[in-house]
């Protein structure tokens, strides 16, 4: 499974300059043009989309961490050492809290992304009214500027969504998380809309656990699973504004058999987005 943020119930987080971003962005620009090669050109030898290398060399977006590798392997050694110098002025991410960030990076280049929350929706498939909901009732009280960087943030994030369409995407959902209604009747209208037309797309799949589930495995809390490209998976879990990576094997693997077994014991495709849409007529 790149917001302030976490994906359950939002955090406080630090703004990155976007200078640093624009920075390394104009000389992975000028090395790319050095070398002869178009945007076009170059995303396939390093193995991301043009549109993705055009927004980091505009510097909206955050380079991966195995772009700097790849980018040295294509362009020369002399102009990998010049990106990965440019590479260490991002030291803070726009909106990204600074425990989140290690994981966002990890998120934008997995393969398969699984993810099960019990606390919140999670935040790749949080609508703005609900993101806003969200960032306004955290303590300390967020300054009105601040709200408005994480909550670009996080929708900036959830391009992942679309520019990634050969990432599996799975959500276990709790049910509870939409009767609880968080912001009211509207807001919640807005999150059963958002997670249907999600759960059209062929690479994400939304399960949710039902509210009584005699032999449910995840009492454990939420979790976050990514495959990276080399097919090692990493497992992730949060708290108050903190955050842990898991790469041990064998408590990874746990998790995989926790989610796997959760996958069987949630609703499928198909009924939970019957439910959903009884949920919102119920509204």
């Amino acid at each position: 499974m790149v917001d302030i943020s976490g994906d359950g119930g939002g955090a406080r987080g630090e703004a990155e300059p976007s200078d640093s971003l624009r920075t390394f962005g104009a000389v992975l620009k000028a090395l790319r043009a050095e070398a002869g090669l178009t945007q076009e050109e170059f995303g396939p030898l390093v193995r991301y989309s043009a549109p993705y290398i055009a927004k980091i060399e505009q510097g909206k977006r955050y380079p991966p961490r195995g772009l700097v590798d790849r980018a040295g392997d294509v362009l020369g050694p002399v102009a990998g050492r010049v990106l990965e110098a440019a590479g260490r002025s991002l030291t803070r991410k726009a909106g990204l809290a600074s425990w989140f960030r290690q994981w966002a990076g990890i998120e934008e280049e997995a393969v398969s992304l699984y993810a099960y929350e019990c606390r919140g929706i999670p935040g790749l498939l949080q609508p703005e009214s609900y993101v806003r909901e969200l960032f306004e009732r955290r303590l300390p009280p967020l300054a009105e500027d601040g709200i408005e960087q994480l909550v670009a943030a996080r929708l900036a994030r959830q391009r992942l969504l679309t520019e990634r369409p050969n990432t599996a995407f799975s959500f276990i959902i709790e049910q509870a998380l939409l009767e609880r209604r968080l912001g009211g009747p509207e807001v919640t209208r807005t999150v059963i809309d958002h997670l249907l037309a999600a759960a059209l797309q062929r690479n994400v799949e939304i399960q949710l656990m039902p509210l009584r589930q005699e032999d449910h495995m995840g009492v454990d809390g939420q979790m976050y699973l990514a495959e990276t490209p080399d097919h090692r998976w990493i497992g992730y879990v949060e708290g108050h504004d903190s955050s842990t990576l898991l790469t041990d094997p064998k408590l990874v693997s746990s998790m995989l058999q926790r989610y796997g077994k959760m996958r069987s014991q949630a609703l499928s495709r198909q009924a939970t987005v019957s439910l959903l849409e009884q949920m919102r007529g119920a509204l």
